[in-house]
């Protein structure tokens, strides 16, 4: 005769291996789904450029930006940025606020992309040292978006803090800057992994671009 206490085990270590089988399925399913929108090489200049719709932020205000309507105005300058309340992002981003009219008078969008999430995008969007409420800034926290451009996003890193003193719980997306003509094509690409330049040499780089478009 099988105990009560028996059948409980079986079906305790039943429960493990189904849990265990559709957690690896899961998993599985995940990296089918990422592989369908990854781009295994950086685009280069004459590619066209993905089109995306996703979270961003504009002077603290949450909305979704569409790269397609954007472009429907004139060219985009799509930078992505490693995060927020960093010292060369924060300096980037104060760049693109302090030129912001003049990429206005050049029919340009700028469009800042990171895996912060829209809650510290919504107070980056609109600190008057940074954004200042100037330009938005995308919420790509899952990195499917840079994976459409051929950057891989980094793991997250414990430890490591902003300059606020909160923890960066998110991965880091390279520093790189797309600049799209309004057919929707990329005119130009730099990083400063590749490149070797500096934060604030990706507004000027992207401005004497649009200016030219």
């Amino acid at each position: 005769m099988t105990t009560p206490f028996i059948n409980k085990s079986k079906h305790s270590a039943m429960y493990l291996k189904y849990y265990c089988l559709s957690f690896l399925i899961f998993v599985f399913s995940l990296l089918i789904a990422r592989s369908g929108f990854a781009q295994s090489t950086m685009l280069t200049k004459g590619d066209a450029a993905p089109l995306f719709t996703t979270k961003a932020s504009l002077a603290g205000s949450e909305f979704d930006f569409s790269l397609k309507n954007a472009l429907a105005k004139g060219p985009v300058v799509v930078y992505f940025y490693p995060s927020a309340y960093t010292g060369g992002c924060d300096a980037e981003a104060h760049a693109f606020a302090e030129l912001k009219d003049k990429f206005t008078a050049a029919g340009a969008t700028i469009i800042g992309v990171s895996a912060d999430d829209i809650q510290r995008l919504n107070a980056f969007s609109s600190d008057p040292q940074y954004c200042a409420g100037k330009f938005p800034v995308a919420s790509d926290a899952g990195g499917e978006i840079a994976a459409k451009y051929g950057l891989t996003m980094s793991a997250p890193k414990l430890g490591i803090k902003d300059l606020r003193g909160q923890d960066l719980t998110h991965g880091f997306i390279p520093r790189t800057t797309f600049v799209i003509d309004k057919e929707g094509k990329i005119a130009a690409v730099f990083s400063s992994e590749t490149n070797h330049i500096s934060p604030t040499d990706h507004v000027e780089k992207s401005l004497a671009i649009v200016k030219g478009l």
